[in-house]
């Protein structure tokens, strides 16, 4: 017997993903703090085991033009991206074909101060009608969701993170080009 998931009650009060036109491309960019370190973000966002917590099972090669391969739920999606920047604990990009769209995420990380952590997150080159970029705006806000149990060495359940996107989804509307 299945459990119903609360959705509501597993998000956040974090703001949207702003999104901007330039050119033949969009791009989404996420802000978000975190009470730990940039180190351990850092982790989070290199590491395969904290990965498989919040985002995808991986296989990482870190180094600039080392790959990422990601599989999502039990493999039913796969992707494999190329690093283009490593800058430990503060820049991670990786290039990753969306349809026929060379995209690309960064992630920027900076103290906030007060010993925690400032993450930056773009992915640009997206698509202007968004089309072949399907959940990019609701998925990357429903894997941050996941983040900060990873932070604490705790897992996401897939099914969280899908009905996470599914209630986030109205929230980011269609995009016209």
């Amino acid at each position: 017997m299945s459990t119903a998931v609360s959705t509501p009650a597993l998000l956040s009060d974090a703001a949207l993903g702003e999104v901007t036109t330039a050119g033949d491309s969009r791009q989404i960019v996420f802000h978000r703090r975190y009470r730990q370190s940039v180190e351990k973000v850092w982790a989070a966002l290199t590491t395969p085991e904290r990965l498989a917590d919040w985002f995808a099972d991986a296989q990482v090669d870190l180094r600039v033009g080392g790959t990422i391969r990601l599989n999502w739920n039990k493999g039913t999606h796969r992707a494999e991206m190329t690093i283009t920047v490593c800058e430990p604990p503060r820049a991670l990009a990786w290039r990753w074909t969306i349809g026929e769209r060379d995209t690309l995420v960064r992630f920027d990380l900076a103290s906030d101060g007060g010993g925690g952590c400032a993450l930056t997150l773009t992915h640009s080159g997206l698509s202007l009608d968004g089309a072949r970029d399907g959940g990019v705006r609701a998925g990357w806000h429903a894997h941050l969701e996941a983040l900060p149990e990873a932070l604490e060495g705790r897992a996401t359940a897939w099914e969280t993170k899908t009905a996470r996107e599914q209630a986030l989804a109205g929230r980011y509307p269609a995009l016209s080009a």
